[in-house]
Formats: C-alpha cells, structure tokens, sequence
C-alpha cells in the first residue's frame, strides 16, 4: 500500500474546513493563513489521489470521497485524544488539557513513540523506522517534553516504556489504522482497490472455513492482498487491540477475554479423541474390533494443546469430571503437521475437532476413537475490536466467513 500517514496538522485543517464549509473561516481556527490551507488540502488530495471538496460559490463541501475520509480522521484524531488523556493522567502538572494537546502532536512525535515502546531501543527502533538514532531520540524526547510525563525508563537491558507511553502508542496504532482504513475506502471509491486484509488465525479455523473464504474473495477482489498471522492466542490479541489485526478468527473464549473486543460464534464443532488407524484401542492382538472406554485413555501417552487453551481445559475435564486420573505422558504442541505425524508414527492420542483434520479421516490416515464424549463442543468464530468499524471489502470478507461456517455446519 503507497500510503504514508499525513501530517497531523494537516487531518485537522481537514477537519476544520468540512466543518466550517469555508477556509477563510477555518484559518484562525487553525491558526494557519488561507494559502497554506490551501496549500494543505492539495497534499491530502494529491495524497488521496481524488478530490475532498466541492467547491461552490456557497462554501466548501465536502464530496463522497470527502465523507468517508472525514468520518476516518475523525476517528483518527479521537483515538488520540483517548491515549492522551490516559497518558495525562500520570502527570503530576499539567496545565493543557488533552485537547489542546492533541492539537499539538506531531506524525513525527508518535512515530518515534510506537517504534521505540515496540523495540525498548533506540538503534532498533530507528533502523525500523528508517530515520537516524538522534533524529528518533529528539522526536520522542519532544513528545516527553510536550506531555510533561515520562515516556522511558532506564534498564538493565535497555529502556521500556512507561505506561503513559504504552497507552498512547497503542491508541496512536488505532489512529493510524483508522488513516489506512479510510485511504481503501477512498481508493474503492475511486475503482481503485488496494490496501490488504490482515487476521489472525488459529488452528480450529484454518481447514474448515478460512482456505475457502479466502479462495471465494480473492476471486471477487484479486487486488486486496491477505495476510494471516499465526500466532499464540495472547499474542493474537495482543495485536488485535494494538490495531496490528483486524480481526481474529478460531477458538472463541469464555468469558471474553478483555472489555474492548467482541466475539461472535460462527458454529460449535464437537471434539473427538484422534489415533493412528491400528491403534491397539480400536483393534485387538486377535484383531477383533475393540470397545474402548474413558478408563482405557490414560494408558496411553498424548499429545496436547498447551495449557491454558479451550481444548486443553476439555482435555482437562474429561478425567476430572469421571474422577479418573489423567495422562502422565504428554507432548504438548499446537502444530497439526506434528499432531498428525506423531499419532500415525506412535500409539499417541489426541483431542481435536474432526473438522480440523476432515482430510486426514477421509485419507484414513488417522480414525476417530469411539468413545462417547459430553459437553466438549468447540465454539469458533470471529474476535473484533469493540469500537471497529469494517471497510466494504473487509465486511464482504466476513460474510463470506459467516456463508462457508454455515456450509459447514449443514454438513
């Protein structure tokens, strides 16, 4: 995406010319002289490669491309002002309000802010970033200054940041996502479709629902480039609430995990305990067909989620809830090519939702045990953040997610 993040100063002449309808009444609102208003909405324009404003003898409008552009600043410019006032509120003397400090910020200032809170370097953080370790260092220094707050600290490893700093730089990642966010929206208006889809995944979704969906939107929109990141669930998270993501989609939690972000359940595939195809629980030494119970399982050595995860927790409660002692033998893992390889090369067993492994049953690499197992349904479905607001092409992708989990559910 050819996109560069604007000049804050910039977004908020923006704003104040749609608002006012008129630059000669913006300019002492913005402190700024007419001409270099005007100046400043051509940079956006040329930016944006369309028109923002109609221009009439009444006033200035604002076009369609316009609109969608002014509804993205301005939730642009409130996430900052919400990391402001959480960054403030550490602050033992201030005498600027959040707003007007917000007025005062520059694309700069938060640049340096996230890249030296995500690297606690500042020789890492300027090589991400692209400019000289000084000119990051003052930026940021700056910033610290203007907020009267401490930023960074000192380490035995380096420095990290504060929690002033962590709050503002994630809600400078909402801010900028916002900014991305609108330019795929003004370039769809324009024919032009670009920018990219990024999730994250996790693996109860990565067979049955997520290949298809993205198969189906890539042959309507071919331009928009998906990335999918695979992750650890905090970590996914993690990114998500920091505007890394878009959303997430797999094993849902409960309860939610955080106040900010919402679930929706896309449908809830039962789980069943997985072996190799001779495995001496499904055939006997005479080869007769074996009648395995729950008693029979911890005999066995397993292989297993890390704790902590939904499956894990059923892996956990299906010994307890029978007061059965559970598996001493474990290997924990999440990657489904070693699950596979370690069931069909051993006498391991697994827990896992068929629907993950419909190839590998189908194939008869590996067979269902079968044992009658209760209440272990796995919710999967979608995480968004709370206050997220979809593209077009981001909501069709959804509701092509929504369409393939309830082909899969008729099946």
């Amino acid at each position: 995406m050819d996109f560069v993040i604007p000049n804050l100063r910039h977004l908020r002449v923006f704003l104040e010319v749609a608002e006012q309808k008129s630059i000669s009444k913006a300019a002492p609102r913005v402190f700024l002289s007419q001409p270099a208003i005007t100046q400043a909405l051509a940079r956006l324009e040329d930016m944006l490669q369309t028109e923002l404003f109609e221009r009439r003898a009444e006033g200035m409008y604002p076009t369609a491309s316009g609109d969608v552009w002014y509804n993205r600043v301005e939730r642009c410019i409130s996430c900052l002002l919400q990391g402001t006032r959480e960054a403030l509120r550490s602050g033992s003397s201030r005498t600027q309000s959040a707003q007007q400090m917000v007025s005062l910020l520059t694309t700069t200032q938060l640049k340096a802010l996230v890249a030296v809170t995500e690297a606690e370097n500042f020789s890492i953080a300027s090589r991400a970033v692209g400019v000289s370790q000084s000119s990051l260092h003052r930026a940021a220094r700056e910033l610290e200054h203007l907020l009267q707050v401490p930023l960074f600290e000192k380490t035995s490893t380096g420095i990290s940041a504060t929690k002033a700093a962590q709050a503002l730089a994630r809600a400078t990642k909402l801010a900028f996502s916002e900014l991305y966010q609108g330019y795929s929206e003004v370039s769809a208006l324009q024919f032009r479709e670009v920018g990219k889809i990024v999730l994250g995944s996790m693996p109860l979704a990565r067979t049955s629902i997520l290949p298809e969906a993205i198969i189906r939107f890539s042959e309507r929109h071919p331009d928009i480039d998906i990335q999918v990141v695979d992750a650890p669930y905090d970590d996914l998270l993690h990114h998500l609430r920091h505007g890394d993501l878009d959303f997430l989609i797999g094993a849902l939690r409960f309860p939610p995990p955080a106040d900010d972000v919402l679930q929706e359940e896309l449908l809830s595939p039962p789980l069943a305990i997985i072996c190799r195809p001779a495995h001496p629980l499904l055939i006997t030494a005479s080869g007769d067909v074996a009648l395995p119970t729950l008693n029979d399982l911890p005999r066995y050595p397993w292989v297993v989620p890390r704790e902590g995860t939904p499956t894990r927790k059923a892996f956990e409660a299906l010994f307890e809830q029978h007061d059965i002692k559970p598996p001493q033998r474990l290997v924990e893992t999440s990657s489904q090519i070693l699950i596979r390889e370690l069931l069909r090369g051993s006498d391991r067993l697994t827990l896992i939702s068929t629907h993950q492994i419909e190839h590998e049953l189908n194939t008869g690499l590996l067979s269902v045990l079968p044992v009658t197992l209760e209440h272990t349904r796995r919710a999967i479905g979608i995480t968004l953040r709370q206050n997220w607001q979809a593209t077009p092409s981001q909501m069709q992708f959804l509701d092509i997610l929504r369409e393939q989990a309830a082909a899969c559910r008729d099946l």
